[in-house]
């Protein structure tokens, strides 16, 4: 039974339960505050959540100002990712800052961030100042205990707030579900007949078509800044190209006169040279064990699997001049299935295209540099 069937059988739907307890825990506390404090909190609640927007807001319009700015900056910098042994530390660093650099989702997402939160922390200081003694003196708990009218008024604003909370929550899902409509997750939260209420009459007249015809665009340009990550990071960690290899990828290649020949030349060379190593992946699937290894490992021992096949493959390319990716995802693996794989993608200029190959697969017999089948096979990590 997959995982998705499981939640089918399930008869009590866990999102409407929250979206329940959401409006029942607002009423309970609005009913022990009482009247007063129940509108004081009421009150704080509208004005926090006009503060997230605001802030929300000012942060979009200062990171598509200073957003162009430090990456400009940052191409100043002439930062190159050293070819020297470097450390972990390092690693991460330039890792990070050449991704800055060069992904344009990922700047804007960590300049949003930091400027909400700063902008949100000046907003509250100053609502304090403004507002708080205001708040204070006009909603003031009475000493005494709350009356049965200051308890049901309490509770009726409590269900205010408690249906602005779940509304809340269900735009929330609303925006999981736009996002991520393949999702495991999505059935389940569509069957809830309190979300669909939600969605349906408030979140989805309000947003429009904004969501439905941004959404799409929005995701696949999020797992292809993914993806351009990951392959920066093997960037980072494989630059320094050892002399032997260097010389093997120039040996190799020597008759080549363009793109296409060198990069075929060098799958060739990597395929039917390194051996697929069985023992890593027993290791490694019975206890869990993985024997990491540079590409240079690769290269004196001859054996590795499919993330050192491609790992050694973008090392020989890139020292002889050619524009290569590591790529990670999903491979088919003959029975039906797919499992975790990696490969490669090279440039050529004579075609101004980046082409796909697995040289790991090259034992197998069919041809994988670029077949017209590629994408019915592999499958990129998103």
């Amino acid at each position: 039974m997959t995982d998705n069937a499981w939640f089918q059988t399930i008869s009590i739907n866990f999102i409407s339960i929250l979206i329940v307890l959401t409006i029942a825990a607002s009423v309970l506390q609005g009913f022990f505050r009482g009247g007063s404090g129940s509108a004081r909190h009421f009150v704080a609640m509208l004005v926090e959540a006009v503060l997230a927007i605001l802030a929300m807001f000012l942060a979009w319009k200062g990171v598509q100002l200073i957003s162009p700015w430090i990456q400009m900056w940052l191409k100043d910098q002439n930062l190159q990712i050293p070819t020297t042994d470097i450390s972990a530390l390092k690693q991460a660093y330039y890792t990070v800052i050449t991704s800055l650099r060069d992904f344009p989702l990922l700047r804007f997402g960590v300049l949003f961030i930091l400027g909400y939160v700063i902008i949100k922390q000046i907003l509250n200081h100053v609502v304090d100042l403004v507002l708080g003694r205001w708040l204070a003196e006009r909603f003031a708990m009475p000493k005494r205990s709350h009356s049965i009218l200051s308890s049901v008024s309490g509770g009726a604003i409590g269900s205010i707030a408690g249906f602005a909370r779940a509304l809340m929550l269900i735009a929330i899902l609303f925006i999981y579900v736009s996002l991520f409509p393949h999702s495991m997750l999505t059935p389940y939260i569509e069957s809830s007949h309190m979300y669909q209420k939600g969605a349906q009459e408030v979140i989805s007249p309000f947003t429009g078509d904004f969501i439905a015809e941004k959404a799409p665009v929005f995701t696949r340009a999020v797992e292809q800044e993914f993806t351009n990550i990951l392959q920066r990071k093997y960037e980072v960690l494989d630059a320094k190209i050892p002399g032997n290899i260097a010389d093997a990828a120039k040996e190799i290649t020597a008759n080549a006169t363009t793109d296409e020949e060198k990069a075929k030349l060098l799958y060739s060379w990597v395929g039917t040279r390194v051996q697929y190593d069985w023992n890593k992946v027993k290791l490694y699937e019975e206890q869990r064990i993985w024997k990491e290894q540079t590409p240079e490992d690769t290269f004196n021992t001859k054996e590795g699997v499919c993330i050192d096949y491609s790992r050694l493959y973008a090392q020989m390319a890139r020292s002889i001049g050619l524009d290569v990716k590591v790529v990670t995802g999903l491979g088919y693996d003959g029975q039906g299935g797919y499992g975790p794989h990696a490969w490669n993608e090279v440039y050529l200029k004579e075609t101004n295209k980046w082409v796909p190959l697995d040289s790991t697969w090259v034992a197998s017999g069919a041809n994988w540099f670029n077949p017209p089948n590629f994408d019915q096979t592999h499958v990129r990590d998103v």
